[in-house]
């Protein structure tokens, strides 16, 4: 009877349809990953929807992207304290404009080509040469545009900035928000902010609105703050979009730039200049 009720079972599982077992996690990932930017289909993507990560991997990255940050940050604040302390320096460059605009350049063109181009963001060691050329740039420009306001205010926004970084840094870490999911608010945002700046340009030299200039680096000290927690949950992965582990460069290089934009609204913000 045993045997009975087993050919009987044998011959009922022969006749259904049984599912096909999971595929394999290569077999999984062999179409790729949406892409976020769609610009590096060749060379892998640098935003790509949330899949399996190595948390080892992740937290190296983030170690690194950190690591530089630091570097590029404490070579900003040296050029800045300088400009601000130092008076014949002070002197200098505020009697010769010159070197503002060619720093703009540099800062302009470096910009592009770590943005645009993946070919000298990833080879090793013209990324970091690049990234030390955009940051010294940079803060020369930074430190020019402290040199024209008191001490005090330029520490007091130095201070500010610190402050909100770090409370935008932990809030991007701790929760539960994705706010990398609202990239298309922050475009329509910036766009607006940027078309904002614009007419502010054509308009203050023809008179000058105190108001309107506070109420543009009141906005421009938001948005980029926004930029930084979204930047800031790109690096550190588990939501909807991460960045690559490749990308380390473009990674610092946003953080690094939001950071400052935030300090250089707050000056424009908080700050008194020099009679």
């Amino acid at each position: 009877m045993t045997q009975g009720k087993l050919s009987v079972a044998n011959k009922s599982n022969e006749g259904s349809s049984l599912p096909p077992p999971p595929p394999s996690y290569e077999e999984a990932t062999a179409g790729g990953s949406p892409s976020y930017s769609g610009n590096y289909p060749d060379e892998g993507e640098m935003f790509t929807e949330f899949c399996w990560d190595d948390l080892n991997v992740r937290r190296t990255f983030i170690r690194k992207v950190y690591a530089i940050l630091a570097l590029q940050l404490s070579v900003t604040l040296a050029i800045v304290s300088l400009f601000t302390f130092c008076d014949p320096i002070k002197d200098y460059i505020q009697s010769n404009p010159g070197w503002y605009w060619a720093a703009y350049a540099v800062f302009f063109v470096t910009y592009l080509t770590l943005s645009c181009c993946a070919g000298p963001r990833r080879q090793f060691p013209w990324n970091l040469i690049l990234l030390a050329i955009f940051t010294l740039s940079l803060s020369y420009m930074t430190g020019m545009l402290s040199s024209y306001y008191n001490t005090k205010s330029v520490m007091i926004c130095l201070g500010i900035t610190v402050l909100v970084c770090l409370a935008v840094s932990v809030f991007s870490f701790q929760t539960k928000i994705d706010v990398t999911s609202c990239q298309g608010v922050l475009f329509v945002t910036f766009t607006s902010f940027l078309i904002c700046g614009l007419v502010l340009a054509f308009i203050l030299p023809f008179g000058h609105v105190p108001w309107m200039h506070t109420v543009f680096a009141g906005l421009g000290a938001i948005l980029f703050s926004m930029f930084l927690a979204f930047d800031t949950q790109l690096l550190m992965g588990k939501k909807r979009y991460t960045i690559s582990p490749e990308e380390y460069i473009f990674a610092t290089l946003n953080i690094y730039l939001d950071i400052v934009y935030i300090f250089s609204f707050f000056l424009q913000l908080f700050g008194n200049q020099r009679e």
